[in-house]
């Protein structure tokens, strides 16, 4: 990766959903609101700062590039556009949750 970009993995468990009555909702309904998604960083280039490799982010999965790699489907995006990492490495402070 070069620059600022991260290769993110989504996570597999972004498919449907059950809400809090355990209606299912499939991953093709469409929400009125945007909706964030989680995701696994595989790769990031040597300017990003904030994400490491094995890091889960938050991001918009409206402003991304999808690219594939040996048969599986990744994301490229800037680090500017993760809204938030969730890291083992931050559990030692607060909430590991970085925002």
């Amino acid at each position: 990766m070069l620059h600022d970009r991260i290769l993110c993995e989504a996570d597999r468990e972004a498919g449907e959903r059950r809400s809090s009555a355990g209606i299912v909702i499939p991953a093709t309904a469409a929400m009125g609101a945007r909706r964030l998604a989680w995701g696994r960083v595989a790769a990031v280039g040597p300017q990003a700062r904030a994400v490491e490799v094995g890091d889960r982010v938050l991001f918009d999965p409206e402003d991304k590039a999808e690219v594939e790699v040996h048969g599986e489907t990744y994301t490229v995006m800037r680090e500017r556009d993760v809204h938030a990492v969730a890291a083992d490495r931050l559990a030692d402070e607060a909430a590991g949750l970085y925002l």
